[in-house]
């Protein structure tokens, strides 16, 4: 999960000052925390400390209100109707990857991704986007190789995952959707060579970059481990201390390697 975390603060300045190459620094000044860390921290408090998604996620809300998030999340959390808004947008991917680190079977892990995503996310792409990133990265964890895991998720979702960076690159572009962000983070995994290159490949598409390599920093994390100290170090420095504290707990409880 801190693999997640470490891509968001890397991605951050980049998600609206986009970029199409991995030579950049992986940390400035203005590095921060979004709205993908906090809810992803959030959803690892509900399944640390056995709360409930909602509760947790309206909760960070309102600890952390100036995070950037989605317009409809923000309403959401805000008002007094916490019925789903049928999105399919890559927020209920984004936050997921606590569950592919928590749970211990694919029956579990689609159950508990399904359930994180459609208490706002309850578009069927939503959903899916939720689902696909969740088991990417308890496919990575429990060690299966790579063409196994591209397998799986492109038979079971449906994504294509025959495309190479190289051709998405050029024409692509931010997009805030499940579906024009999932599988394009799966793909800057199966080309990578290890966490920090994963996560740079992810930035380097020039897309949503916080998401993107948010998306990706759990799954490398779950397939390299390896972190390198520099990012966990800085990624430290970035967080609060009630951030940090729920995010290390995590990792610890759950046998996250790093």
């Amino acid at each position: 999960m801190i693999g997640a975390v470490a891509g968001d603060i890397i991605g951050s300045v980049y998600e609206f000052n986009p970029i199409k190459t991995t030579d950049f620094p992986l940390f400035q000044d203005s590095s921060r925390f979004t709205d993908d860390t906090v809810l992803t921290v959030a959803l690892a408090s509900s399944i640390l400390f056995g709360l409930d998604y909602r509760n947790e996620l309206e909760k960070f809300y309102y600890k952390y209100p100036h995070a950037g998030y989605g317009g409809n999340f923000h309403k959401w959390a805000s008002g007094h109707d916490h019925s789903p808004y049928n999105s399919w947008g890559n927020g209920s991917a984004m936050r997921v990857s606590p569950v592919g680190f928590a749970y211990d079977s694919i029956e579990d892990v689609l159950r508990f991704s399904r359930e994180s995503a459609e208490i706002t996310h309850n578009h069927p792409e939503g959903i899916k986007g939720a689902q696909a990133t969740a088991l990417a990265v308890f496919l990575a964890r429990t060690e299966q190789d790579k063409a196994s895991i591209k397998k799986e998720i492109s038979k079971r979702f449906d994504y294509d995952l025959e495309r190479t960076l190289d051709e998405i690159r050029p024409g692509y572009s931010f997009d805030v959707s499940c579906q024009g962000t999932v599988p394009e983070a799966i793909i800057a995994f199966l080309e990578s060579d290890d966490y920090e290159d994963a996560v740079r490949k992810a930035v380097s598409l020039g897309g949503d970059s916080d998401t993107l390599a948010c998306i990706i920093g759990g799954i490398a994390q779950a397939f390299y481990g390896n972190i390198p100290s520099m990012i966990i170090d800085e990624t430290k420095n970035f967080l609060t201390e009630d951030l940090w504290d729920i995010t290390e707990q995590f990792n610890k409880k759950f046998n996250c390697r790093f």
